[in-house]
């Protein structure tokens, strides 16, 4: 492990972030993709923090995309 490849974010073989940039996810998914991949597994953090906090972002792409086509 070193600062820019924490455990918590490999997971089955595949660093978080490789995946968000293969999928060309924008801010608010690759957001939503890294804290449910992670959820449970960083230390000191509860695997429902981490649901919310990809939740809100995710809420909140919906929301855009509603603005967007009013």
């Amino acid at each position: 492990m070193n600062k820019f490849s924490p455990d918590h974010y490999q997971h089955q073989g595949i660093q978080t972030w490789d995946y968000i940039a293969a999928a060309e996810l924008d801010y608010f998914l690759g957001n939503v993709c890294k804290y449910i991949s992670r959820a449970g597994l960083k230390p000191g953090e509860e695997q429902l923090d981490d649901l919310r906090k990809a939740q809100a972002y995710l809420v909140k792409k919906i929301q855009l995309i509603e603005n967007a086509s009013t």
